[in-house]
């Protein structure tokens, strides 16, 4: 009888292992492992949307996990299956915010903060406070040209591409990365019309305001004074905070000529140079990890620009393109490479404030 009890135990163990491994573990790997089919017109943040996921966060992770799935320039084919990212638990109690300026303040790890910025677009105008990584830095974020200058014009496939578009949106995008890690953000140029747009064909106007709602003037030193101005109110106004001015522009240079994106500083400022080479050095890391091979050639050097040499903080001035090469322009034109410029702008940023502050 005792042997028969064994005998009964043994066969149950072997049944239950079997069902666990059988029945529980291959569900557990799929949750882990979740593929996705892309569909004619997906990108990445376009897929990962679909799906639930956070693009701003989630895109390195995607990219890491499909590396050998995905086509030029990161983009997908459509019928391919591909790995969508872990992540983790979403059961985060949500507390809705006013539309107040972007607070520094993070709630605890239970509950996740949420604020609402008409200037992101109806889509992305909720943005969820994740961190406190930079809690009490302060940027000023200027985007090139605006109001009835367009900057430099380039052209793709018989559309217009405009600088003060483009450099604008990447500069919305890294706005709202910079404020979910609890950043303080001023829009030095904004648009109240054009929030994050992922089309790729950017449609330009001229409604382009400088902070907190000027007209911009044609005349150009008129408008560089204007953003100069406004920004040192600002400075003076945050007296002892944790402070940069971040200028971000397309540059035009001969139709053959590809660049990376590069980086100037203020040839009397240490700080802005240490600024910039972190996140020439992170562009550097991040070509590596995604593209190994390509190569990445952006460059750190000083430059004599009427904005950086007379704004208070500490300022980084950043050239995305050549708006004339066709190659330079996929850069700006497909969303998922201007929110990954925007990502890993961010990402330097961060760890700026962290061995500054």
């Amino acid at each position: 009888m005792r042997g028969s009890n064994i005998h009964i135990k043994i066969v149950t163990r072997f049944v239950l292992i079997f069902f666990l491994a059988f029945v529980v573990s291959p569900q557990c790997l799929k949750a882990q492992s979740k593929e996705v089919i892309a569909i004619k017109g997906d990108g990445i943040y376009k897929l990962l949307k679909r799906n639930g996921i956070d693009p701003a966060k989630y895109t390195d992770s995607f990219i890491e996990l499909n590396k050998t799935r995905l086509g030029k320039d990161n983009s997908l084919f459509a019928g391919v299956k591909y790995k969508l990212p872990d992540t983790g638990s979403s059961a985060i109690e949500t507390i809705v915010a006013a539309t107040d300026p972007p607070s520094p303040a993070v709630p605890s790890k239970i509950s996740a903060q949420i604020k609402h910025f008409d200037m992101f677009g109806s889509k992305y105008a909720d943005v969820e406070i994740k961190s406190d990584e930079l809690k009490g830095a302060i940027y000023y974020l200027v985007s090139g040209h605006g109001g009835p200058d367009p900057g430099a014009v380039g052209k793709y496939e018989g559309h217009q591409v405009c600088e003060d578009e483009y450099a604008y949106d990447v500069t919305l995008r890294m706005a709202r990365n910079l404020i979910e890690k609890g950043a303080t953000v001023y829009m030095i140029t904004l648009d109240k019309n054009d929030g994050i747009r992922d089309e790729s064909f950017l449609m330009a106007d001229k409604d382009e305001v400088c902070y907190p709602n000027q007209q911009i003037p044609l005349n150009q030193v008129k408008r560089l004074h204007q953003r100069v101005d406004a920004t040192n109110k600002l400075y003076k106004q945050n007296k002892n905070a944790f402070q940069r001015v971040i200028i971000i522009h397309v540059d035009s240079r001969s139709k053959g000529e590809n660049i990376d994106i590069f980086f100037y500083h203020d040839s009397q400022s240490n700080t802005g140079k240490k600024a910039a080479t972190i996140l020439q050095r992170t562009f550097h890391n991040k070509y590596n990890q995604h593209q190994p091979g390509r190569g990445y050639q952006g460059t750190v050097s000083s430059r004599n620009l009427y904005v950086l040499k007379n704004t208070y903080p500490a300022g980084v001035y950043i050239e995305l393109a050549n708006i004339n090469h066709q190659r330079d322009i996929k850069r700006l034109i497909i969303a998922d490479n201007r929110q990954a410029v925007a990502n890993w702008l961010t990402e330097g940023l961060v760890t700026d404030f962290k061995t500054n502050k």
